[in-house]
């Protein structure tokens, strides 16, 4: 550690803001103009949902004068939710509000851009981003605050080092979410060719009560929902994905263990999401299947704002989940959903859904397709979750220098 140095941030990275663009300068079509919200859409990985854009014109001016953002620079939110950051790459071209994100650049030989990025995400750069924030009712990171936080820095050599370390660890855990999307978007192609496109006429019309009905969760008690991990995860709206699936990211327990047992699912439980908290109704309705983890030795919890498909018939589980998927299934849920900020849908209504009936050959085809690709999914999971757990376990002690890499 005798080679590790203790700087202000100021001293080895420029730290500033952008220049203020105002709201009659946005335009329909342009450059991207980012916010906090974009930016972390960014640092997750998503398509970008909100599209405000400046004129070439403008950003051309800017960048003439003050500079845009450019590859491995940093912007971190800072007002809001804070301390989320995004690595510009090179194929990037956008601005960004000013207040709402700082901006790191013009770093000197004596940090690299993604050292500084693992620091900010590493229990030691929260803690540190934690105590240089101000106010109450919300709270904010000020360029002040930034330039003078305290970091350890290693050589450029052992940083280089580090961040290859984790870095591919990364890039494993991004091939494996890619694999992901890919498998389940062959899948949901496959029932929108067989069972949509390729409909037949001549196949009845049933609703899905005729097969399923919805259970309600369990009044899970407030004040024993914590996001410290332990073996009960509960499952709420927080794990489903907008257009359906089931996501691991801000996970919630559970520590008490007097509830009833029937409230937990077993691996590969159907789903689905009976309140969403959006205005838009984002994830309302859509399917999730519990991942399996017999061998991880947890338990899913039954939350009463989900309910759990019971199978009154035998019908394929991964039809099911596929059709609860489609648009036409959504814009059925929105259409008769309750509630203005908090917005509901209910057994009976998923229930009442109507669909065509193929015949039960072909929904066997499709779930003999369907299970391999969804195997193949939670195999992968599976592998993410280790990945995961090994960068979070090395994260914050190659940070501190408590484990070295030659």
């Amino acid at each position: 550690m005798s080679e590790w140095k203790e700087v202000k941030l100021g001293d080895v990275v420029d730290i500033g803001s952008s220049k203020r663009i105002f709201y009659s300068e946005y335009v329909k079509i342009g450059i991207p103009f980012y916010r906090s919200k974009e930016i972390i859409e960014r640092y997750k990985g998503n398509e970008v949902s909100t599209e405000l854009f400046i004129t070439e014109a403008k950003f051309n001016e800017i960048k003439e004068k003050f500079g845009v953002p450019i590859k491995d620079d940093i912007l971190l939110t800072s007002v809001g939710t804070l301390g989320i950051p995004y690595i510009v790459n090179e194929a990037d071209k956008f601005y960004f509000k000013d207040g709402n994100l700082t901006w790191f650049k013009n770093y000197t030989n004596h940090i690299l851009s993604l050292f500084l990025y693992y620091w900010i995400i590493s229990p030691i750069g929260k803690n540190e981003l934690e105590m240089s924030s101000i106010g109450s009712t919300q709270a904010a990171l000020t360029i002040k605050g930034l330039k003078g936080l305290d970091i350890l820095l290693p050589s450029l050599k052992e940083q280089k080092a580090i961040t290859e370390v984790l870095s591919s660890l990364d890039d494993k855990i991004d091939l494996f979410y890619r694999q992901n999307k890919t498998l389940e978007s062959l899948a949901q192609t496959l029932f929108r060719q067989w069972f949509i496109e390729e409909a037949d006429d001549k196949w009845e019309v049933h609703k899905l009560n005729d097969f399923i009905s919805v259970k309600h969760g369990y009044a899970f008690k407030g004040k024993f929902i914590t996001t410290e991990k332990n073996k009960q995860i509960l499952v709420t709206p927080g794990n489903f994905k907008i257009g359906g699936g089931f996501k691991t990211a801000k996970m919630k327990y559970y520590s008490e263990f007097g509830y009833p047992k029937e409230y937990i699912f077993s691996p590969n439980d159907l789903t689905v999401i009976m309140t969403d908290l959006s205005k838009e109704g984002d994830t309302l309705g859509y399917p999730a299947l519990i991942p399996a983890h017999n061998q991880e030795k947890v338990s899913y919890l039954h939350n009463q704002r989900v309910g759990k498909i019971i199978f009154k018939k035998t019908i394929s589980k991964y039809f099911i989940y596929f059709l609860m998927k489609t648009d036409v299934y959504q814009w059925y849920i929105l259409g008769g959903a309750s509630g203005t900020s908090v917005r509901h849908t209910s057994p009976t209504s998923i229930c009442n859904f109507s669909f065509r009936v193929p015949p039960m050959e072909k929904i066997q085809e499709f779930d003999d397709k369907a299970y391999e690709l969804i195997t193949k999914i939670h195999k992968n999971t599976t592998q993410i979750k280790t990945l995961e757990n090994m960068r979070d376990t090395l994260l914050p002690k190659l940070m501190s220098g408590k484990v070295r890499v030659k």
